[in-house]
């Protein structure tokens, strides 16, 4: 027996897109804020400044990397 509505066929590649983009936020939020947070309890206030400074350098690099591979994802033509 058939259902009278079908379901729409489901997009696997947006799906991934999504999870993979949300993922990479995650990373660079736990990355900024729990990285930072323990240098500057377990060093102190001054160091956790000097730390997200240096941890912003790594976040840019990351970004950098994503938009590139998401170009030449494109590129190709996914």
């Amino acid at each position: 027996m058939t259902s009278p509505d079908p379901r729409p066929p489901t997009d696997y590649r947006r799906h991934r897109r999504e999870t993979d983009r949300k993922l990479a936020i995650a990373v660079v939020l736990f990355l900024l804020v729990v990285g930072t947070g323990l240098i500057a309890i377990i060093y102190r206030p001054s160091a956790g400044v000097l730390a997200l400074i240096c941890l912003l350098g790594g976040v840019g690099i990351i970004a950098l990397l994503w938009i590139l591979l998401s170009l030449i994802e494109r590129w190709v033509g996914d």
